[in-house]
């Protein structure tokens, strides 16, 4: 661990800038919680749309009172069992805290990452009392990173970098973004899971001795449950082992450059590129978006992508892959009509 980066970089924080972390789930795009023109900066880098809210991460043993104006006690027995750790917890936000955090609602995420990096800035930050807001450090809708490399790729080519430093801390474990578990609303709707994550609602229901509701039409906005999200800029398609080799041969057939991304299916000929995933989900989940982001510089027509499993651990990868194909779910159809 550089030290002497990660002082720099928690200056850079306190000074208003944003700064590239690595955290066990994806890399984030950091700024100071407490200045709305710094988290302003972020939605600009990003093109986020300024209501979205972002996630607030903060340092272990940080006052969580701070932020929040109650803490439910599911949040403390969550916090106990999984912080530091891929879960956000989203309470009601401390009148003081700005609202540019939050998208405008009276609720905040909060989260306290597990990678030692993105610890070591946390402490650094402030001396540990500080917040830093951070959203995956890509373009808004894009494939999240996963290393310091893909932050480069998505920012360094820009004129204007808007980011001021990056902190390598390896690849991320864990690979997709962490669960968000609402509980602003404990009185009248219980927890609420607004993004399957690595954290699944069977664990959670362990620890708070319920199970976890589906949103609802009121549920606050939470960061990446958009329809749309997590997509390459290749179109994608999911498409059941039974028929993926004849749907890879049609392709082929018409003249379609496809890349393909299998877990059980056996190689296949007639994609320009392929790749194994793994079979078990965390396996899979930590390979996902390095794997999106390759095949999606081969210059393929369309990723199709082998279904995995619903059932189990499954949830967050199923999540993350429909809204990576859902603005191009009609492409495979136009593409094997062609045929």
């Amino acid at each position: 661990m550089d030290l002497a980066a990660i002082h720099a970089a928690a200056r850079k924080l306190e000074q208003g800038e944003l700064v590239a972390f690595p955290t066990e789930t994806v890399y984030g795009l950091g700024a100071d919680a407490e200045n709305p023109a710094a988290v302003a900066r972020i939605y600009a880098a990003k093109g986020r749309p300024s209501n979205h809210p972002v996630i607030v991460h903060l340092a272990p043993h940080a006052d969580i009172s701070y932020w929040a104006q109650a803490i439910p006690p599911e949040a403390g027995k969550l916090i106990a069992a999984f912080w530091p750790g891929p879960l956000t917890l989203i309470v009601k936000r401390a009148a003081h805290i700005p609202a540019a955090v939050s998208g405008g609602q009276d609720s905040i995420g909060l989260r306290c990452p597990s990678h030692p990096v993105a610890q070591a800035l946390l402490q650094e930050f402030r001396h540990g009392k500080g917040g830093v807001a951070a959203p995956s450090a890509n373009k808004f809708g894009h494939v999240s990173p996963t290393t310091a490399q893909h932050v480069r790729d998505e920012f360094g080519g820009d004129a204007n970098n808007p980011v001021a430093c990056i902190l390598d801390g390896g690849q991320s474990e864990v690979g997709i973004e962490s669960t968000i578990l609402d509980l602003s609303r404990m009185a009248t709707h219980g927890p609420v899971l607004l993004r399957p994550g690595h954290i699944g609602v069977a664990r959670i229901a362990q620890v708070i001795g319920i199970e976890p509701r589906q949103p609802d039409a009121a549920a606050p906005r939470a960061s990446g449950t958009l329809a749309a999200h997590y997509a390459p800029r290749t179109p994608v398609a999911l498409v059941d082992a039974i028929h993926l080799p004849e749907t890879v041969q049609r392709l082929h057939a018409a003249g379609r450059r496809l890349a393909l991304l299998r877990r059980t299916v056996p190689p296949l000929a007639n994609a320009i590129a392929q790749r194994e995933l793994p079979a078990t989900p965390q396996g899979y989940a930590h390979d996902l978006y390095a794997a999106l982001r390759g095949m999606d510089s081969v210059g393929a027509d369309i990723i199709l992508i082998e279904s995995p499993p619903i059932e189990g651990d499954w949830q967050g990868v199923n999540d993350r892959l429909r809204r990576a194909a859902h603005d191009s779910r009609n492409v495979l159809l136009d593409l094997l009509d062609a045929t």
